[in-house]
């Protein structure tokens, strides 16, 4: 059948001088550039910056009264005094997978995954070469969405997502004395400004580009990504591979960090045995759950709240 369609396939060949289409491309970029920052979308990211800055600070409230635990050798975060024996553990390649977490005493940066990227003075600027990379200051990537959105920060406040609980816990006097009606008070604001950050982060993101790298967590803010070559997603390559850019998404700017949840039907410490009936949270939520606050409906599926205990054999 194959054969009867032969006469009808057509080879087309166009040669295009992309010399002469440089100057049109670099006009319509130039145009484009006119209709940026938009007017409307600037208290939208104003919110996000307030809202990153109250998270920042209740989590960082949290942590002086519920303990957070990391694993040595891989990102898992249990938000407990003692950490769960699920072996989930992908550490060391020497070390053979799914094997029990080591637990070690985390901090603000395991719920709170820090993500960077490079700042640029000016939207539509050239791309950033691998030479070049050490000439450009690398901020958080909300900051530097936000930036682009057309809020003015001062250079001090560029770095502001680097800052460590202790900043924190000397500001906030009495921390241990707080009440339960105060801590439940904290933790609803915590939620509501988590919230309210992923909510302006995902409608900046339907107006401003950004970039995330399909083989590792490098994000770049911008039309088009950078050059610098980083990856190393090849194993063979002797040096850095370029990155591979995809369309970035809510959770390659603010990471959710998904953590096992212990419910009051679960044992105190959970077991590998009942991995399939445990429930999963972010950290942000889970850490307010504990403290009082009341989670929203849409997190109800994952936390499996009405779910069968580990303990029971079906």
């Amino acid at each position: 059948m194959l054969m009867a369609f032969r006469g009808y396939w057509r080879s087309y060949s166009s040669k295009v001088n992309l010399k002469k289409l440089r100057p049109m491309i670099l006009k319509r970029i130039e145009n484009r550039a006119k209709d940026y920052p938009m007017h409307g979308m600037i208290p939208v990211a104003e919110e996000v910056l307030k809202a990153r800055e109250l998270l920042f600070q209740g989590v960082s409230t949290l942590l002086k009264l519920f303990p957070v635990l990391a694993c040595k050798f891989c990102p898992e975060v249990y938000i407990g005094e003692k950490g769960h024996l699920i072996q989930t553990c992908c550490g060391y390649k020497r070390i053979g997978k799914n094997r029990v977490h080591e637990w070690v005493h985390g901090g603000l940066k395991d719920i709170l995954v820090p993500v960077e990227a490079f700042h640029l003075h000016y939207m539509f600027q050239g791309v950033i070469k691998h030479q070049q990379r050490f000439d450009f200051e690398r901020v958080p990537a909300v900051v530097e969405l936000c930036m682009q959105a057309g809020v003015d920060l001062p250079d001090k406040n560029l770095n502001s997502g680097s800052l460590t609980a202790d900043e924190f816990y000397g500001s906030v006097s009495g921390i241990e004395s707080l009440s339960d009606d105060d801590l439940r008070v904290i933790a609803n604001g915590t939620l509501r400004a988590w919230e309210t950050l992923r909510s302006g982060v995902k409608k900046l993101l339907l107006v401003y580009p950004a970039k995330v790298c399909k083989y590792c967590p490098e994000v770049h803010v911008g039309p088009s990504g950078h050059r610098a070559r980083l990856c190393g997603v090849f194993r063979y390559e002797s040096w850095h591979g370029s990155h591979f850019w995809t369309k970035a998404k809510v959770d390659d700017l603010v990471p959710p960090k998904i953590v096992w949840r212990r419910r009051p039907q679960d044992p105190i410490m959970l077991l590998n045995e009942g991995r399939n009936y445990y429930g999963h949270a972010p950290a942000v939520v889970d850490l307010c759950s504990q403290a009082g606050a009341i989670v929203p409906s849409k997190y109800s599926c994952m936390m499996k709240v009405s779910g069968l205990p580990g303990s029971i054999r079906v």
